[in-house]
């Protein structure tokens, strides 16, 4: 007899799960499966990747302890393709076998396999056609003459520097130029880089000398 764990989610507090169970331990019944686990995550959304209930099925299955894992429907496992495709592929490299009783679809057998194939090659399609539309926005970026990525401060940098050094604190200076902090870091650490002597490493690479 094979050994199961069930999955079930809801994404709020007030729903609940026990509709999930029943219909998966009957699933379980007809399949002839010893259900060993049954593991939840209630009001929490199938987006965020790490769930405690999801968690401690995927440790429990890394140490074997059942061959098959059951749930409701495709998106009680994750929302996203790409999280959805991570899991079963987990599982799949363990020995474990997918069932999601709603789609029908069991990754045990020839169909499943095929059915969760597409869906990947589907997905990296996706992946690869998200990359080419922000290719394309930036190359027609720079055509048209838009700056791309982080604007240029308009700031008087030697001043700024000037002021840091002199003793001004972090906030002082950030008030004074009307920027960040973070950007008077940034323009204190292009300073500092560029001042660094270069020097040759035993290999021959250029390297700067820190604290010159």
């Amino acid at each position: 007899m094979k050994k199961a764990a069930i999955y079930a989610r809801v994404s709020t507090s007030d729903q609940h799960v026990e509709s999930q169970l029943y219909d998966l331990r009957e699933l379980a019944a007809q399949k002839g499966y010893e259900i060993v686990h049954e593991y939840e995550d209630r009001g929490i959304s199938g987006t965020r990747a790490r769930r405690p209930g999801l968690d401690a099925l995927l440790r429990d299955a890394r140490q074997r302890k059942f061959s098959v894992v059951l749930v409701a429907a495709f998106d009680r496992i994750a929302r996203s393709t790409r999280n959805f495709l991570q899991i079963i592929d987990e599982l799949d490299s363990l020995g474990i076998e997918f069932i999601s009783r709603r789609e029908g679809v069991a990754t045990g057998d020839a169909m499943g396999r095929l059915f969760v194939t597409i869906i990947s090659a589907i997905s990296e399609l996706e992946r690869s056609l998200v990359v080419e539309r922000v290719k394309s926005g930036m190359r027609r970026a720079r055509l048209e003459g838009r700056q791309i990525g982080r604007a240029r401060l308009d700031v008087d940098r030697e001043q700024v520097i000037s002021d840091r050094r002199c003793g001004m604190s972090l906030t002082q200076v950030a008030k004074k130029h009307s920027i960040s902090r973070a950007s008077v870091c940034r323009l204190m650490k292009e300073t500092n880089d560029s001042s660094r002597p270069a020097a040759f490493t035993s290999t021959g690479k250029l390297r700067y000398q820190a604290g010159a």
